[in-house]
């Protein structure tokens, strides 16, 4: 029998000094005699979500090319406190991991399914529109839980953003992730995908930042999802500059998109979209940065300090089905000094790490 963990201190959201036991990869609030005490003191979390990451792509948007590179990238992740991750679309696959005593815990979205020649190299399974609910059940096979979409990306001929295939296409995608029983989700950047998605009943929405108030109503009515990757949207600039000779009208639009989003995101929360914390970490964005997404919710989204925590933490676990502190949930945790809700800069710093009920 693996040895048993005691913890101590004040367990949030409940707010109260509490004692926990990690017996295996499982808690119980039961005391578990001879326990070794790991913490007496501090604030515990069940530990951080990147609940929009991709292991499976370095810096620069290049594809990986082992699963070792795949490891040592979410243990980047691990290191920052996140102990769980929605791997929202890899070009390669990495089963093995699932249950790797390092890495955090994986909720898989297969590949990318993607336009032809209208997305970045080599990282989708790029498919005309005739194969794309084939397609999409065949990543629904290969990730546990998930399939992700390119819902629009740049079009040439239009000199802006277009949707990756027709609406009836679309629709006919998040039927087949469905029938395949995964929920899926989608890169939006334009206005025209978001809506037919979303009204087509898509799980949840990426990014986002061509939502309408009207859709993000339709949102709101459906309980779909938003991970906002305020981080991400940064970036528009530098790819409005690389883009602007070419596609000027393609460049104004994502400054405009850029420039609205903050207000956007803190719409969709008041009128009650689930919103989570998600980096987009991979490609244009450094691994690791789970934290700095969450201030930028907090500063310029208007999320309260708790909102924005449940949105990293609890609730993000039990949107993804990987349960946190609560009587047999998974032994994964956090330990702060500080208190985050007083200034969320100290989740930067955790003091203990445990994940699958080994100390890290």
């Amino acid at each position: 029998m693996a040895e048993a963990l005691h913890v101590r201190g004040v367990l949030l959201p409940d707010d109260e000094v509490r004692d926990v036991w990690l017996v295996g990869d499982r808690v119980t609030f039961e005391p578990v005699p001879g326990a070794t005490t790991l913490v007496d003191g501090g604030f515990i979390l069940p530990g951080l979500v990147d609940a929009h990451c991709h292991i499976g792509i370095a810096r620069g948007g290049t594809p990986i090319t082992s699963v070792a590179q795949a490891k040592r990238l979410a243990v980047l992740d691990r290191e920052a406190g996140v102990l769980a991750i929605r791997d929202a679309g890899s070009p390669i696959p990495y089963p093995e991991l699932d249950g790797d005593p390092d890495v955090p815990r994986l909720v898989r979205a297969g590949r990318h399914v993607a336009p032809v020649k209208r997305y970045l190299r080599d990282i989708g399974l790029e498919v005309p529109a005739e194969r794309v609910a084939e397609a999409v059940a065949e990543q629904a096979a290969a990730g546990t839980g998930w399939v992700k979409l390119v819902g629009d990306w740049l079009d040439r001929g239009r000199g802006d953003l277009g949707p990756a295939w027709d609406d009836a296409t679309l629709a006919a995608a998040v039927e087949a992730a469905h029938a395949a029983g995964a929920r899926v989700t989608a890169h939006t950047f334009g206005e025209e995908a978001v809506a037919t998605l979303v009204r087509a009943g898509i799980d949840c929405v990426e990014h986002g930042t061509g939502l309408s108030p009207e859709i993000i109503e339709e949102m709101a009515r459906r309980g779909t999802a938003l991970v906002p990757t305020m981080i991400n949207i940064q970036t528009f600039g530098e790819i409005a500059d690389r883009a602007r000779e070419k596609f000027p009208g393609y460049a104004k639009h994502m400054l405009a998109l850029r420039d609205g989003f903050p207000a956007l995101v803190g719409a969709a929360h008041g009128a009650g979209v689930p919103i989570y914390v998600g980096t987009d970490a991979g490609g244009g964005i450094d691994h690791g940065l789970a934290v700095e997404e969450m201030l930028l919710l907090r500063e310029h989204a208007g999320l309260g300090v708790e909102e924005v925590l449940a949105a990293a933490s609890w609730g993000a676990r039990e949107w993804l089905g990987v349960p946190g502190l609560v009587e047999g949930g998974l032994a994964d945790l956090t330990v702060y000094d500080e208190d985050p809700r007083v200034d969320l800069r100290a989740l930067r710093n955790p003091r203990h790490l445990v994940l699958r009920g080994r100390p890290r």
